[in-house]
């Protein structure tokens, strides 16, 4: 493919993706496909010999996107939508042609400058504290899975080159996200170790539960280690009372880590900013802007006060990765498991000069606002209740007919391709998520998810 011929493709590219963003509405949400349809669709083998660009093209229109589940559409509710906005698309666009891997300063200044540059610009939006060090990796799963490396780190350093220790314990909510469990498993702390704290009325962490189960393992010979509060759990965005935790991993000194990677766009909102208290006393933190910030998936913001611990963890430097020393020459291969490293922070950068913060804080309010409407909505309606505080931008409710008719009513709506809702299991109930997170979605778009969800109730 020569200059003139990509320049042309490229063009007929944007085009469609404009045109995609101008219609996407008359995209069904879910696709009206079946498993293994695709599949079947395509060849069995890759071609031998060069094909052309538009036949490949109209393929991705003819069998590609009617497949998709269009997570960038203004009616996905389902988890916590992840909207890419026009700017970060096309910084992935210069990311990919750049097609740099910055592990060391000297393969691509620009990638581990840019990097330092922008979480430093997001650290202040979160008001984090200064001396937290950011790092950028793709998702909050693998945050947290450093996280717990640098808390084993900082407990049982022998681990690093003896093996695993069966005495440490890792304690996380009940409404934790489940990659605190696979971090544990895949670091070698194992299942068995993590402690699932119970929650209050409003499905937050209890701290007393929290303490009980930590002088237990003392008394049993076990290793207390980690500790893993919450700000906006995936099932309901509950926020775990981070100041009182706080508290019991200074007492007890264990690694405090915040999993914010929803919730964490809280501090862009004034008045939302105290769902952050405490956050700042502890040894790591992550969001994602991928979430609620814009920025296309992939791309989580990791920071930690103990950088050092973290690169004790990590770094193993072959001859070949060798490089003179400078203070201001990062190596950000040093401080994590991966070598390869994308120009993920140039995408960021695109985003928050695009839009700045109180543009975003504008937005996340707005949908904060809709989510407390929509929930009026279904108070309103003796059908149905809300069965959860509405702390962001979730509102979790159910048919009060039972589990059956929730789930029906899920099943019809996603198959309708009007919207996409996900749907939990909250104390033996089934209910459903409306998770309000697209750029593009309007009051007007819940009102139609709202109309047809009291149509087939």
């Amino acid at each position: 493919m020569g200059p003139e011929e990509f320049r042309n493709a490229g063009h007929q590219l944007v085009d469609w993706m404009a045109d995609y963003f101008a219609h996407i509405r008359d995209y069904p949400v879910f696709p009206r496909v079946t498993p293994g349809q695709l599949t079947d669709s395509l060849p069995i083998s890759a071609p031998d010999t060069p094909e052309p660009f538009q036949q490949i093209f109209d393929d991705f229109q003819r069998l590609i996107v009617p497949a998709n589940t269009h997570w960038n559409h203004p009616n996905f509710y389902a988890f916590f939508s992840v909207s890419g906005a026009p700017p970060g698309i096309l910084a992935e666009m210069l990311i990919s042609t750049l097609n740099v891997n910055h592990m060391l300063w000297r393969s691509s200044p620009a990638g581990t400058e840019l990097e330092q540059v922008t979480m430093n610009w997001l650290r202040q939006w979160l008001n984090l504290p200064e001396e937290f060090f950011g790092i950028i990796y793709d998702t909050a799963s693998i945050s947290t899975m450093h996280a717990l490396v640098a808390a084993r780190e900082k407990a049982h350093p022998q681990t690093r080159t003896q093996g695993g220790n069966g005495n440490l314990v890792v304690y996380c909510s009940e409404q934790a996200h489940s990659s605190v469990e696979k971090s544990a498993i895949t670091i070698g702390i194992g299942q068995d170790n993590v402690r699932k704290i119970g929650v209050d009325a409003q499905w937050r962490m209890r701290p007393d539960l929290l303490e009980a189960a930590i002088g237990a393992d003392i008394n049993a010979g076990k290793h207390p280690t980690c500790i893993v509060a919450t700000v906006g759990t995936t099932a309901v965005t509950a926020v775990d009372p981070v100041p009182a935790i706080a508290d019991i991993a200074a007492k007890y000194q264990l690694w405090l880590h915040v999993d914010g990677a929803y919730g964490g766009a809280a501090a862009f909102v004034p008045k939302l900013r105290h769902y952050m208290d405490g956050v700042d006393r502890a040894d790591s933190f992550v969001f994602n802007p991928h979430k609620w910030m814009l920025t296309p998936i992939d791309l989580s913001a990791f920071y930690t006060r103990h950088p050092d611990i973290l690169k004790r963890a990590f770094a193993l430097v072959p001859a070949y990765l060798q490089t003179t020393d400078n203070e201001r020459a990062l190596n950000f291969m040093d401080y994590g498991v991966q070598l390869g490293r994308r120009f993920r922070s140039l995408k960021l950068w695109f985003v928050m000069r695009a839009y700045g913060r109180q543009h975003i804080a504008r937005m996340i309010e707005q949908q904060c606002g809709w989510a407390q409407e929509f929930a009026a909505w279904v108070s309103a309606d003796h059908r149905f209740e809300v069965v959860a505080p509405v702390t962001y931008s979730l509102v979790c409710f159910r048919h009060r007919g039972g589990d059956e008719p929730t789930r029906r009513l899920m099943d019809d709506l996603n198959s309708s391709g009007k919207a996409f809702l996900a749907g939990t299991t909250l104390k033996g109930r089934f209910v459903l998520r409306l998770a309000i997170g697209n750029f593009q979605t309007t009051r007007e778009d819940l009102q139609q998810v709202w109309q047809f969800v009291q149509e087939h109730a």
